[in-house]
C-alpha cells in the first residue's frame, strides 16, 4: 500500500506538482489504486508512471486533450497509420489521457483490449479510470503485435537489474524530453519511499 500521507507531503517538499487542487488528488488516487489493484511490488514503475503522466498532462496529472488537438500531425487528420483516409467514424483521434493515446489503430485496439468503444467514443479516454487502464496497459505490456505505445515496456528499462529512467522513455516516445522525465522519476521515486 502506498502511504498517501508521506506521498504527498513529499511531493510538496520536491516542489513537483504546486498546490494541487481536489480534482488532481481524485485523479492521483485513482492511479495509485489502479496500481494496488493490478498488485504491480516496483515502485520505480510507478515513479516512471507518474513522472510520465506529469509531463504528457502539462503538470495537470489530469487526463488532457493534446493542445492543438493533433492539427500539425498526421494522427490529427482523418488518416490511419498507413496513412489511408478513413471516414467513419466521424473522429479525430489526436491525444488523448494521462498519455496521449493517439491514432485511429490504437484507440481501435485499446478500446477492444479494455471492453470500451474508443473508437466511437474517443472523449472517454480522458476519464480517469479509463485513462489508467489504457495507460497501465501500454506501459506495462508493451505489446507490438497489437501496435500499442512502442512495443517497449517499462519492465525493459526497469527491474531486478536496472534502473534506467532515461531510457524508459521508449515505452512512450522515444527519447523525448527523456533527461527531464527521468529527472522527475527520481523525484517521484523519493515520495513513494515509504510504504504503509
Amino acid at each position: 500500500m502506498i502511504d498517501k500521507v508521506f506521498f504527498y507531503k513529499t511531493v510538496r517538499e520536491q516542489g513537483l506538482l504546486g498546490r494541487l487542487t481536489q480534482k488532481q488528488v481524485y485523479s492521483i488516487d485513482t492511479i495509485i489504486t489502479y496500481w494496488e489493484k493490478l498488485c504491480f511490488t516496483d515502485l520505480r514503475w510507478l515513479a516512471y508512471i507518474f513522472a510520465t503522466v506529469k509531463h504528457e498532462t502539462a503538470n495537470t496529472m489530469l487526463p488532457i486533450e493534446e493542445y492543438g488537438k493533433g492539427k500539425t500531425r498526421a494522427y490529427g487528420k482523418k488518416l490511419k497509420m498507413s496513412r489511408q483516409p478513413y471516414t467513419k467514424p466521424d473522429k479525430i483521434y489526436f491525444g488523448r489521457g494521462y498519455v496521449q493515446l493517439t491514432w485511429y489503430e490504437n484507440y481501435e485496439t485499446m478500446g477492444r483490449l479494455l471492453g470500451v468503444d474508443l473508437l466511437n467514443k474517443p472523449e472517454l479516454a480522458l476519464d480517469e479510470n479509463i485513462a489508467s487502464q489504457i495507460m497501465f496497459e501500454g506501459m506495462t505490456k508493451g505489446n507490438s503485435s497489437f501496435g500499442d505505445f512502442t512495443g517497449k515496456s517499462l519492465e525493459q528499462y526497469i527491474n531486478k537489474d536496472i534502473c534506467d529512467y532515461k531510457n524508459a522513455r521508449k515505452v512512450i516516445n522515444g527519447l523525448d524530453k527523456s533527461t527531464l522525465i527521468a529527472g522527475y522519476a527520481k523525484k517521484f521515486e523519493l515520495c513513494l519511499k515509504n510504504v504503509a
